[in-house]
């Protein structure tokens, strides 16, 4: 029987995710349960910072499981649930166990789990290659148990689960004079109903007689063998059968593989075991979980059917925010309230997109739309989202509708929603026992501009002393998160919600001179400045306010000069605006 796997959809944000990223993500996932009964799982793709850590804890929640990647692993495909055996049982149980699954391998499996080796049909073929070796059953340390399993017998004087562990087997096809020259000590003998010939077994020290054709057994032969510490099993097959049959008793220990096994985590990624799987001539390859415990096999014709994971993107459609792996996903739906970006999607997919300041409004309307009741906790998570992006309906983001739905929402979940927002951005802003790097990357998002790679970061607080504390911390960090992510330019914003004014520092050649001209500044005593760092009275907003004026301001120079080169990253520099000049702004180059 083959695994029924019931496919699972992940919903997920992006990168270093904020508040509406992962209130969304849990939001979205729980209207989908609620509409379809199907399984779907809100997911992070980054760490939880203090301000959506607030919001949790606030309603009782935990957060999404972390999703660093949505590759297809082992765990998403068809997994053959052959059973796993003890390493005792005979080859001919192996073959009966291969016939019935129709599988040409089987795991032996230790009682804790554990993988002991592995038993396939070339394994039980070979046996027969070694008929000339007639002690090979000793050898193999057979059960008697199992010799009476092969044959259909029954045991009539001895012990089933003792072992024949010494010794050759014969047939005893010559009269007793004969016989006394070639049994030796330890023999299993194959014999007939003829008394002569059991005595003669016996009394020459035959560990065990196997009695053919369903001849009885005296009880004088029976008193004597039990005397002598002989087992004697008897069955219906004459002693040809018998004797060709007896190999097929001999446990599976013997001739499996136990080391060099090849086998596969259930976390592993499809895309690096393809290689090994085609390097090997196996047919069937163990599935480990991460206790190393037997969950199944997989085989080359499963890697060809896999599906990639189904997936939700939520508060983002751009590749570079996305989750590692989204081009091998199957994205099932986008739901999003920024600027269309690079993903690209395989079939056509649902994908909502509204101007609106929060993807948890567009989710508050689809709650509506559907007639979902939204509990409290829900109403709790899609409020935050809405406050948190908005900053409490300061941003140019906002609109009547995103504050329409967060004051309904705040309602449901019982929120005095000013008093509510000023604790969840205090507990945003308290950096004081975070490191540069968490927060540097608290809310960090890649965007492509032109042909250049930017990165632009942003802290919120209501304190301007803890403002202008982190100011000096970031930029003594910006050269490191520029070359980290092989950026050609670093932004990060310092915003004052009180005063809805941002501090900007600018990192990267001519970054500074870029931010100048796309809020109107003067580029020569920008470029002057002992710190690369612009202030922005108004601008509060990385979507709606700092990326559409750099994206405007690099495409009016990518108009007005022929040629923006590359000379390779470096500090802040002086750029000339001169007509026909060459500027260099650490951008990719473009003609």
């Amino acid at each position: 029987m083959e695994q029924e796997l019931k496919r699972k959809t992940t919903v997920i944000g992006h990168r270093n995710p904020d508040t509406d990223s992962i209130c969304s993500a849990i939001c979205y996932a729980n209207l989908k349960r609620a509409i379809t009964g199907d399984a779907y799982i809100p997911a992070r793709a980054g760490h939880v910072n203090g301000e959506t850590r607030f919001v949790l804890d606030y309603f009782g929640m935990e957060e999404p499981k972390l999703v660093e990647d949505v590759r297809t692993q082992v765990k998403d495909i068809e997994i053959r649930k052959t059973r796993g055996v003890a390493d005792n049982i005979s080859l001919k149980k192996a073959w009966n166990i291969m016939q019935e699954n129709n599988v040409v391998t089987i795991p032996s499996v230790r009682p804790d789990g554990t993988l002991e080796g592995l038993i396939t049909v070339g394994d039980i073929t070979k046996t027969y290659m070694n008929i000339y070796d007639s002690s090979i059953l000793s050898k193999a340390h057979t059960q008697y148990s199992n010799i009476i399993e092969t044959l259909e017998a029954d045991i009539v004087v001895g012990n089933a689960d003792a072992y024949f562990d010494r010794g050759k087997v014969l047939i005893a096809a010559a009269n007793p004079d004969l016989m006394e020259f070639y049994i030796e000590p330890h023999d299993l003998v194959i014999l007939g109903n003829r008394y002569e010939s059991q005595l003669c077994a016996i009394e020459m020290g035959a560990d065990c007689i196997i009695v053919c054709e369903g001849a009885g057994v005296s009880m004088t032969i029976k008193k004597i063998a039990q005397d002598r510490g002989c087992t004697v099993i008897a069955t219906t097959y004459d002693t040809y059968t018998a004797a060709r049959l007896i190999n097929q008793s001999m446990p599976i220990s013997y001739f499996m593989t136990r080391e060099h096994l090849i086998t596969f985590n259930s976390d592993d990624y499809t895309d690096e075991i393809r290689e090994v799987m085609a390097s090997k001539r196996h047919r069937d390859f163990p599935i480990l979980d991460k206790e190393g415990r037997y969950l199944g096999m997989i085989s080359r014709r499963n890697l060809l059917g896999a599906k990639g994971k189904q997936v939700i993107l939520v508060d983002h459609n751009e590749k570079s925010q996305a989750v590692a792996g989204i081009e091998s996903a199957e994205i099932m739906e986008i739901i999003d309230h920024h600027r269309l970006g690079t993903v690209q999607t395989m079939a056509p997919v649902f994908f909502r997109n509204q101007p609106l300041g929060c993807t948890a409004t567009i989710i508050y309307q689809m709650y509506l739309e559907n007639k979902v009741e939204i509990e409290p906790k829900i109403a709790g998570l899609l409020c935050s989202a809405i406050v948190s992006d908005t900053l409490l309906f300061r941003s140019p983001t906002c609109t009547p509708v995103d504050e329409m739905a967060a004051r309904s929402l705040a309602a449901i979940a019982g929120l005095d929603i000013e008093k509510y927002a000023m604790e969840m951005f205090g507990a945003g802003s308290n950096l004081k026992d975070k490191s540069d790097e968490e927060i540097f990357y608290q809310d960090f998002k890649k965007f492509s501009v032109g042909k250049a790679l930017i990165g632009v970061g942003q802290i919120t607080s209501l304190n301007d002393i803890e403002l202008g504390t982190l100011k000096e911390k970031m930029l003594g960090y910006m050269e490191k998160a520029r070359e980290s992510n092989s950026l050609d330019m670093v932004f990060f914003m310092l915003t004052n919600i009180l005063k809805e004014s941002t501090d900007l520092i600018c990192y990267g050649q001519g970054a500074v001179q870029l931010a100048a001209k796309a809020f109107h500044l003067d580029i020569e005593e920008a470029a002057e400045k002992p710190e690369p760092v612009l202030s922005l009275p108004g601008v509060v907003s990385r979507k709606k306010q700092l990326i559409p004026d750099i994206l405007q301001a690099y495409n009016s120079l990518a108009e007005e000069y022929d040629v923006i080169v590359i000379e390779g990253a470096g500090s802040p520099a002086e750029i000339n605006l001169r007509e026909n000049d060459i500027v260099n702004m650490g951008m990719a180059e473009m003609v």
